[in-house]
C-alpha cells in the first residue's frame, strides 16, 4: 500500500487503464447472477423501472441480474469492461465515460446502483457525486451503493489481479451524513460481500450496503 501522492500521476487514468488491463480476468472471477445485495431495491421498485449502475465493470452479476426485470443503463471508464458489459447484458444500454463528468437529465432513473466502484473515486469528491445521484434520480428515487466501514486516504496497491488500482474512502458515518447532507435519507444499512464467484474469496470481504432514498 502506497499513499496516492506522487506528483505528476494521473490517479483516474490509473484506476481506468488498470481495469481495461484485468478486464478478462476480473469479469471472469465475478457471480454470474447476484444475490441478496440486491433484495432490498427489488422489493421497492416496479417492473419496467429505469436503473442505472455506476461503475457497472463487466454487467455482471449487478447489471445481468437487474435487466432481467428493468430498464438498466451502465456506465464504466474502463473500455474493456464496457465491452463485456455489452457482451454480457445485451439488452443494457452501456456508456463508457467518468461518471464524474458523463451527463444525464435530471430526474432520469427511478434507481441507481454503485455496487464496489465509489472507493476508486477520490474521496474529496464523493459528495459530489452524491450530488450527482440526487440530481438524476426521480421524486422518491432510490441509491444502492456499497461503501466502506474505515477511514482511507487515498493509495494504491499493487496485488489487484496484476495491476495497480487506486482506492480512497471515508468511514460509513461520515459517507452516510454526506447522502443525507445532500438530501437523501437513510433507508437501510446492511452488509454485503464482495461479489466473487469464488466463495472463500467472497467470505473475507465485508461491505456496508447502504439504501438510500431521494425525498419525493
Amino acid at each position: 500500500m502506497r499513499p496516492a501522492n506522487e506528483p505528476g500521476v494521473d490517479y483516474r487514468e490509473l484506476v481506468w487503464r488498470g481495469y481495461d488491463a484485468c478486464a478478462e480476468e476480473y469479469g471472469a472471477s465475478r457471480k454470474s447472477q447476484a444475490g441478496d445485495e440486491l433484495r432490498g431495491l427489488l422489493e421497492r421498485l416496479e417492473d419496467g423501472a429505469s436503473v442505472l449502475d455506476v461503475g457497472c465493470g463487466a454487467g455482471v452479476p449487478i447489471a445481468r441480474t437487474l435487466s432481467r426485470r428493468y430498464r438498466v443503463t451502465g456506465v464504466d471508464m474502463s473500455e474493456g469492461m464496457v465491452s463485456l458489459a455489452r457482451r454480457n447484458v445485451p439488452e443494457g444500454e452501456f456508456v463508457c465515460g467518468d461518471v464524474m463528468s458523463v451527463e444525464f437529465e435530471e430526474g432520469s432513473f427511478d434507481a441507481v446502483v454503485a455496487f464496489y466502484s465509489i472507493f476508486h473515486i477520490p474521496r474529496e469528491e464523493h459528495q459530489g457525486l452524491f450530488e450527482r445521484i440526487y440530481r438524476w434520480l426521480k421524486p422518491g428515487g432510490y441509491f444502492l451503493c456499497t461503501l466502506s466501514r474505515r477511514d482511507e486516504e487515498a493509495h494504491t496497491e499493487d496485488d489487484f489481479f496484476g495491476v495497480t488500482m487506486f482506492w480512497s474512502s471515508f468511514e460509513l458515518s461520515k459517507s452516510s451524513q454526506m447522502l443525507r447532507d445532500v438530501g437523501f435519507e437513510v433507508v437501510e444499512v446492511s452488509s454485503t460481500a464482495g461479489g466473487w464467484a469464488d466463495e472463500e474469496e467472497a467470505a473475507k470481504e465485508d461491505h456496508p450496503l447502504v439504501l438510500a432514498r431521494k425525498k419525493g
